[in-house]
């Protein structure tokens, strides 16, 4: 058995790609999408025609809803291929804006119901998770429409998602990785911060455990993989969302692959339920570092790419 087989024994597989064409051979439950992704898509050969089709059907259009009919056209695609759900962004730019981020949520999901999409069943809205859209995501969710909350670095983030009853989470292993990688410089021990001991996979390990333990419903997904070691490290997370390469990486291994997180020895562990307002959520996350500069820098580059993306359009 190879590894990506095994890992589907624990964990659900979700694709992190806007490629659709690269799907069909991983067999991914889910996928999820973002604007980098898109960008990325859309330079290419095989994909350039999308874009020119949504453009030239919507000219005149505020240039904002063509991303979004845009993102749509990719998310149908996608969902063509893959069993289950999607995940579509909502702009970065709308992140400490609540009530303009359920504006553009419900305007994907008008989108996607045109196409003929059961909403409540295929589709994630994926949303930024900073105070002001952890709520946007408690007011849509409910409505019924459900959430994938992303650039999630830090425990206090995931703990006002639990308790907002967001469908999902993110947690950015690798961005973790990233941070405390660089901040240590010539001291970093790549061996001794690998597989278990890997910042990121601790993360998600103690988010894992406390929403476990407490009856949390919302999943946690893995996200923003550096290597397969902390994809293996993660076996039995709810879910993982992995780039293609990896995937193909993972397919060509028939190295052993052990179950790594399990939800019954986390319902034995001592953990307390945790409760945040809003102004303990904010110190919180103030007083992690490496939370407030990777959440600050991931929509910094993800809004980047929105204009890229516009830009492209305008073009």
């Amino acid at each position: 058995m190879n590894q990506l087989d095994a890992l589907r024994q624990w964990t659900t597989v979700v694709a992190d790609t806007g490629d659709f064409r690269q799907l069909a051979q991983f067999k991914p439950q889910d996928a999820t999408t973002n604007p980098s992704l898109i960008l990325k898509a859309v330079q290419k050969a095989d994909y350039r025609p999308l874009l020119d089709e949504v453009v030239g059907k919507h000219k005149g259009a505020p240039v904002d809803e063509v991303i979004d009919r845009l993102l749509v056209r990719f998310g149908t695609e996608i969902l063509s291929i893959i069993p289950g759900r999607v995940s579509t962004e909502v702009d970065a730019r709308l992140s400490f804006d609540t009530q303009a981020t359920i504006d553009r949520a419900e305007r994907i999901v008008a989108l996607y119901r045109a196409e003929g999409i059961d909403v409540s069943k295929r589709l994630l809205i994926k949303i930024a998770s900073t105070w002001e859209g952890i709520e946007a995501a408690r007011q849509l969710e409910q409505k019924g429409i459900h959430c994938n909350l992303t650039l999630l670095f830090s425990f206090a983030q995931a703990v006002a998602c639990g308790a907002a009853k967001v469908q999902l989470i993110s947690p950015f292993v690798g961005r973790i990785y990233d941070w405390h990688k660089k901040s240590q410089g010539s001291q970093w021990n790549e061996a001794a911060n690998a597989g278990a001991n890997d910042p990121g996979v601790k993360s998600v390990r103690q988010i894992f455990d406390y929403y476990k333990k407490n009856g949390i419903a919302t999943e946690v997904m893995g996200a923003s993989f550096r290597n397969v070691g902390q994809i293996a490290a993660l076996a039995g997370c709810d879910l993982l969302t992995i780039s293609p390469e990896l995937l193909a990486e993972l397919a060509a291994s028939e190295a052993p692959l052990s179950h790594a997180l399990d939800a019954e020895a986390a319902q034995r562990l001592e953990i307390p339920k945790v409760s945040l307002d809003q102004a303990a959520f904010r110190f919180a996350l103030n007083e992690d570092a490496m939370a407030t500069e990777k959440l600050a820098e991931g929509i910094r580059a993800f809004a980047a790419d929105a204009v890229k993306l516009e830009n492209l359009m305008e073009a």
